[in-house]
């Protein structure tokens, strides 16, 4: 199976737009991993996994498959 991650780069002041970025892994616990390192850096303002039959998590979703919704 393969997962790939999808996410957009949040514009800077020399760059105006956004820039979308793909990663593939061929596991779930990689792609994941992977998911929470980009949210952890806050330099990226969209996050989703997409497995290989393409379900899709982010936002909420994707928060707390990876443990990390306080719910608050």
């Amino acid at each position: 199976m393969s997962y790939r991650i999808i996410y957009n780069e949040i514009p800077t002041t020399e760059r105006r737009r956004s820039t979308m970025w793909t990663e593939e892994f061929s596991n779930e616990h990689q792609a994941l991993g992977r998911a929470r390192e980009l949210l952890e850096t806050a330099e990226h303002h969209a996050v989703a996994v997409r497995d290989h039959s393409g379900n899709e998590l982010s936002g909420v979703r994707l928060q707390w498959r990876l443990g990390g919704f306080s719910g608050e």
